[in-house]
This record gives C-alpha cells, sequence and structure tokens, in this order.
C-alpha cells in the first residue's frame, strides 16, 4: 500500500499543512509529475487545487523537476535542487530522484492554486501548545 506524506503550503497566509494520505488517494498520485496540477479532493481538501512543487524519497534524496522519468540518476550538479556549493565553480556528482511520482516517494510538496469553500484553517485547526508539549518532552530526555 502506498503512502504519503503531502507538506501543503498557502501562499496567502505562509503556513504549510501536513496531511497523511494513504490508498487510493495515494494511488491516484501515483505517476503524476513535478509541475503537475492536481485536484486535491481526493486527499480531502474539496474545492482545492494544488501544485506539486517538489518530493524526497525514503532515504532524504530530493527530486528535480528537469530530469524526465522515474527512479534515480547521477548526475554531476554546479547547484540547484540537491546541490548547494560552497565555493564558486564547484561541481559534485549527486544521486537525483527524476520528476515523475512513484511509491519510492515519502513526502510530496505541493502549494495551493485554487481555493475551495473552507478556509484551511478550519480544515486543519491548529492545537494550542502543541509546539510547546514537544520542546518539553525534547528536554526531558
Amino acid at each position: 500500500m502506498v503512502e504519503f506524506k503531502f507538506v501543503v503550503s498557502d501562499p496567502k497566509t505562509g503556513r504549510a499543512y501536513n496531511v497523511d494520505v494513504s490508498g487510493g488517494a495515494a494511488g491516484s498520485i501515483v505517476g503524476k509529475r513535478i509541475g503537475d496540477e492536481v485536484d486535491a479532493g481526493s486527499l480531502g481538501l474539496a474545492g482545492y487545487k494544488i501544485l506539486i512543487t517538489g518530493a524526497s524519497d525514503r532515504t532524504g534524496i530530493t527530486a528535480k523537476q528537469s530530469l524526465p522519468g522515474a527512479g534515480r540518476r547521477k548526475l554531476l550538479l554546479a547547484g540547484g535542487v540537491g546541490f548547494h556549493p560552497n565555493m564558486d565553480g564547484e561541481r559534485r556528482r549527486k544521486t537525483i530522484r527524476a520528476n515523475e511520482i512513484t511509491q519510492d516517494f515519502v513526502q510530496i510538496n505541493a502549494r495551493v492554486t485554487a481555493y475551495g469553500e473552507k478556509p484551511l484553517d478550519e480544515l486543519f485547526p491548529k492545537v494550542e501548545g502543541e509546539k510547546k508539549e514537544k520542546a518539553a518532552k525534547a528536554g526531558r530526555r
């Protein structure tokens, strides 16, 4: 069974929301490409449309929009997605994923392009004290 973690960004508010997707909803995303606009109704966001902006697999390898197909490839990079050089002119061979969404992906990043009737704040209510609880648990260890 396919499972994805969608990070949906709202350009109006600047907030990002996490959506866990599995089963048929996740299966409908398989085969799409980075840069495709998708109806987010299957993700539980009725009336919304999202643009897939990026993704990464279980090992943290990022996907590059300009690389067609599926799977991993080793590319010589001078900057951009997957490599940020420390010196001018630095190039390095890095493993990058192609732009087609497959079952190997874990996280998919998306941006809202068309809004539904309900605002995202209503669909994803903010839990008060969530960050404080996480910080307190981390401090106890």
